[in-house]
């Protein structure tokens, strides 16, 4: 008995020793892993708004909005989680980068940016997050693919198969078709959220409530 009471007093102390480790690692790493995060994104912004000369996030995004319109024009497997007002040098905004989950990729969840300019121009995309099959759907993460959206003005964009051109046509990636499927809805709900609350705002001027 005794030999049990002392096995089970070593194994609490042992977790209880891990724990408290594991909680002075947490506290360690989570600011250099929230900037990392936080420059990751900063890197995206500028590359999907390179005319911007600075970034502030819309402080009144209503998430729950957002996610009423894009199920209301069929994205309801795509939500935005952040939309960002690219300024100029003299504080006026001259574009958005609005930030979207898809939940319809096929290794988990996608994050991505996309840049839209004040005339509704798509400036171009870049991923936040994402862990698709390697040499398939991980090509969504080269440029050859995400450039097919650059400086496109089209109200959404559609994926092809057959190399079809035109306006809003994308290669679809060979393999990788739900991938594909999944960048273009959720480059799609981009739009869909920018031509519904913010195509209207003149620049520099304030969100539509």
């Amino acid at each position: 008995m005794n030999k049990i009471v002392k096995n089970t007093l070593i194994l609490t102390a042992i977790t209880v020793v891990a724990g408290l480790l594991l909680g002075i690692v947490y506290d360690i790493t989570k600011e250099p892993i929230a900037q990392a995060q936080e420059n990751t994104r900063q890197e995206a912004y500028r590359a999907v708004l390179p005319d911007a000369d600075s970034f502030e996030e819309v402080e009144d995004f209503d998430t729950k909005s957002a996610q009423s319109i894009l199920a209301e024009n069929g994205y309801d497997s795509d939500e935005i989680t952040t939309v960002v007002s690219g300024l100029d040098k003299s504080g006026s905004t001259i574009g958005y980068v609005i930030n979207v989950m898809s939940h319809e990729a096929y290794d988990g969840d996608l994050e991505l940016s996309v840049g839209i300019a004040s005339d509704g121009t798509v400036k171009g995309i870049e991923m936040l997050s994402i862990s698709e099959t390697a040499g398939l759907g991980m090509k969504a993460d080269e440029a050859d693919f995400k450039d097919q959206f650059k400086d496109q003005n089209v109200d959404r964009f559609t994926y092809t198969k057959n190399g079809e051109n035109g306006d809003g046509m994308i290669d679809a990636i060979s393999g990788a078709t739900i991938t594909t499927n999944a960048v273009t809805n959720a480059v799609d709900s981009a739009l869909v959220y920018y031509q519904s609350e913010l195509s209207s705002n003149e620049s520099g001027g304030e969100v539509n409530e």
